[in-house]
């Protein structure tokens, strides 16, 4: 027998949103404007950096949140999760949840695509806050960067802002070349490992 373990009734999603791979090609095609998660969500930040296979692929907006039961789910929230019915949706979460009941919570968490995290371009930080780069490489290169750079990492996920890094952590703005430098040297071993 197998035993699939339920999610907490109650749980918070920080800034990263793990996708399977057919979900986010949904998402990125505009099929998928929201995701349905069976439990009680409470969502920390208004902006979310999606991963799938490995790798970010999207940043979006958290537009709305509603909690709901299973049994009062719709056509249209399935429609918006990228499903064609209600029962399909229903399906699907006993599928990837195990047996869930009809008086189960769900959140629904509406999305607006924000950026495809893909591809190169002409932005050398891919469209994206040092914030966000400093996230992402957090997550992946844990065992690639320095102590310190992982704290001039951390350190930019707080304050987004390569000025306001440099003087909390060097005592001026005069030292904006250490914190680039990780900066950089981050996005290049996310490049060079294929996450960006």
């Amino acid at each position: 027998m197998v035993i699939v373990e339920r999610p907490k009734k109650k749980w918070f999603l920080g800034r990263h949103l793990m996708l399977k791979k057919r979900y986010a090609d949904k998402l990125l095609e505009g099929e998928k404007k929201a995701t349905i998660r069976l439990g009680i969500v409470r969502v920390k930040h208004p902006e979310l950096i999606v991963h799938s296979g490995g790798k970010p692929v999207a940043k979006v907006r958290v537009k709305n949140i509603r909690v709901k039961r299973v049994r009062e789910l719709t056509d249209e929230d399935a429609r918006l999760d990228g499903f064609r019915t209600r029962e399909e949706l229903i399906e699907e979460l006993r599928r990837v949840y195990g047996s869930i009941s009809l008086e189960d919570p769900v959140t629904i968490i509406e999305l607006e695509l924000v950026k495809r995290i893909e591809g190169e371009d002409e932005d050398p930080y891919k469209g994206l806050e040092p914030a966000d780069i400093a996230r992402i490489a957090l997550r992946y290169l844990q065992d690639e960067l320095s102590e310190e750079e992982k704290r001039v990492l951390l350190d930019l996920t707080r304050t987004n802002s390569i000025r306001m890094t440099a003087t909390r952590l060097y005592g001026g703005i005069h030292k904006r070349k250490r914190v680039r430098g990780a900066l950089r040297k981050a996005l290049q071993l996310l490049k060079v490992r294929g996450i960006l």
